[in-house]
């Protein structure tokens, strides 16, 4: 690549999927979703093919809000040296998080830092492709010193220090080579939310939670919230199709406030819920930490619509969470997400990825491999959510052997999408929309 190579665009564009009308993705708060990207390319003049892509995901209306707050941080990116991005690249999301006029639109939360993170992520693709690794092996082979640079300790020394994070990494530094080879021989262990979408019928999600188990899930999640009765007829009718054997997470998606939350799930009790995802607010902390101390066994996890690392790391200061969820396209990017599974090593709390949307599953991935291989050193209790819809429009797309997911090895993030995906689900003039808008 010459030296002299830079960001030449930030491309964008506003895709989206119409899975409302087979109501897949429905919950309690979205009942009839449009999966969504708002997808970024970062171009450049290397002239060795490399680009950066990839995304931040909605639910339909709203994501051409999304895709134009991308659009604006193209000042920060375009005319950029692509080295001087991908050999710092903690230094490259400090820069966007940083600014000082950016800050007030956050800070550090909503569109503009989803938008900092579908750019960041685009960084970290770049420089997986140029390095001819996947973004987990390129994470889990970086040195100790080389992760704590990537992170931003601002406002979590209270609970992590850089000091922390050295000690956490350096601990699981010896078999890292032989976490990567045990990854690559037999995968990550997933669970699947696909038989449990809100819409579906009890037939649907008796015949798709049998299938989940004869393909080898340990684990499926249904969606609650709407209606009690409703929940309890469904978690009878899961329960009865894949025995005891098997977990049942919830996702009440913050349906619900705290005293509701705990009374509904006490009705739910008797068939066994492994977790309630989103009882309540994702911004209600002590709210969290309440429903936690009514509901145990049952355990609570959230993350999918937390913010930034700073709310992460009071919940886990509050004892709010039993699992961590984090999201690739949430945050502000890779580098954040690193932050947060540090911050969940500190604590001792197992990580379990959201996926539940159009490239999560191919995006989270990656950080939940690394995780393993560098940072807990470790599968145990730690899933990540898998949904069987759209992959089909990626290069790279996930792929699921006997319930685990395979680990990537094609350079990149994952997250790059075929052109004519890209062309026929364009909103609102592509072949796809132009009969429906």
């Amino acid at each position: 690549m010459p030296a002299s190579a830079h960001i030449i665009a930030l491309d964008v564009l506003d895709v989206r999927f119409p899975t409302s009308e087979q109501l897949d993705g429905s919950d309690a708060m979205n009942p009839e979703p449009d999966y969504s990207a708002a997808y970024v390319v970062l171009r450049t003049d290397a002239g060795d093919g490399h680009e950066g892509h990839a995304l931040a995901f909605t639910t339909g209306r709203g994501n051409d809000i999304q895709a134009n707050a991308i659009a604006a941080l193209a000042p920060f990116v375009v005319g950029r040296p692509v080295a001087d991005i991908c050999d710092d690249l903690g230094g490259f999301a400090r820069s966007l998080i940083h600014d000082p006029q950016l800050r007030w639109l956050g800070p550090e939360k909503g569109v503009i830092h989803m938008a900092t993170g579908a750019v960041v992520n685009a960084a970290w693709d770049l420089a997986a492709k140029r390095a001819e690794k996947p973004v987990w092996r390129l994470l889990g082979e970086m040195s100790p010193e080389q992760l704590v640079d990537q992170v931003d300790f601002r406002w979590l020394s209270d609970a992590l220090t850089p000091a922390d994070a050295l000690e956490i990494l350096r601990r699981a530094e010896p078999g890292r080579q032989e976490r990567i080879d045990l990854l690559l021989e037999r995968g990550y262990p997933a669970y699947t939310t696909s038989p449990g979408w809100l819409g579906y019928s009890d037939e649907k999600l008796t015949r798709l939670a049998r299938e989940a188990v004869a393909d080898g899930f340990a684990q499926i999640k249904l969606k609650v919230g709407a209606t009690l009765e409703d929940d309890i007829r469904r978690m009878r009718t899961a329960r009865e199709a894949v025995g005891d054997g098997v977990r049942i997470a919830v996702d009440a998606n913050q349906r619900w406030d705290v005293q509701p939350a705990i009374d509904w799930m006490r009705r739910l009790a008797p068939y066994d819920p492994y977790w309630i995802e989103e009882p309540t607010s994702p911004d209600d902390i002590l709210g969290h930490a309440a429903v936690r101390s009514a509901l145990r066994p049952i355990k609570v996890a959230t993350g999918e619509h937390v913010a930034n690392r700073v709310m992460f790391k009071q919940l886990l200061q509050a004892g709010a969470v039993d699992i961590v969820q984090i999201d690739s396209a949430r945050v502000g990017g890779i580098n954040e997400n690193i932050a947060i599974l540090l911050l969940a090593a500190k604590f001792g709390v197992p990580v379990c990825p959201h996926a539940g949307g159009v490239g999560l599953c191919e995006m989270v991935q990656h950080l939940s491999m690394f995780d393993f291989v560098a940072v807990s050193g470790t599968m145990t209790d730690r899933v990540i959510e898998y949904v069987d819809h759209l992959h089909e429009h990626f290069v790279d797309p996930v792929r699921i052997v006997d319930g685990r997911y395979v680990a990537p090895t094609a350079p990149g993030l994952s997250a790059q999408m075929h052109p004519d995906s890209l062309k026929r689900y364009a909103y609102p003039d592509g072949p796809v929309w132009a009969d429906r808008v």
